[in-house]
């Protein structure tokens, strides 16, 4: 593992962190919830914001999956998203559901929205982001897909989203991610 050269928990939580953040709005699955903290963990990210009834650490299942990220990356629980995105955006975040929407922005044009802090919400694997969350973001980021589904589990299209935010920051502000 040295030769990986992985960071500690306390290497991890000194390190400067990509300003991006992943809000959870009522997560049904903790094993969801569990690869969400490791991706975010493996891109750096600010935080995990766990809103609802979404499950949080300590939990055995999202333990299972994010084999100690719950250790290393910084959360906040909030009872409503609403509270969530008002924290957000005091904070400077601009707040994107990521939703199927009429108007929604495809993932690879977020390049052009020339934010340094963003904030992506999560959905329900069923249900996916409220009505009354996504009135209350400065938009709709949506993952292009065509195939039949047009869907993808919560983990995966964070995984892809946060992937693609990070890219975008690191590139266009230099930020370092191996410090």
């Amino acid at each position: 593992m040295d030769e990986l050269n992985r960071k500690s928990v306390d290497e991890f939580k000194g390190s400067q962190k990509n300003r991006v953040i992943a809000v959870l709005e009522n997560i049904r699955s903790a094993y969801n919830v569990g690869s969400v903290f490791r991706t975010a963990d493996a891109f750096l990210i600010e935080s995990i914001y766990i809103t609802g009834y979404t499950a949080k650490p300590p939990h055995k299942e999202i333990t299972k999956t994010a084999l100690g990220a719950q250790d290393s990356v910084d959360w906040k629980y909030f009872d409503s998203t609403g509270a969530a995105i008002e924290h957000l955006k005091r904070d400077g975040y601009k707040v994107f559901a990521v939703e199927q929407v009429l108007d929604s922005i495809p993932l690879q044009n977020i390049d052009n929205l020339s934010v340094d802090k963003m904030a992506f919400i999560f959905g329900n694997e069923v249900t996916g982001v409220d009505e009354e969350t996504i009135s209350l973001c400065d938009g709709c980021v949506e993952i292009p897909q065509f195939g039949m589904k047009h869907s993808l589990n919560i983990s995966v299209a964070a995984g892809i989203v946060l992937w693609e935010a990070i890219g975008i920051l690191t590139f266009r502000e230099g930020i370092k991610t191996n410090n």
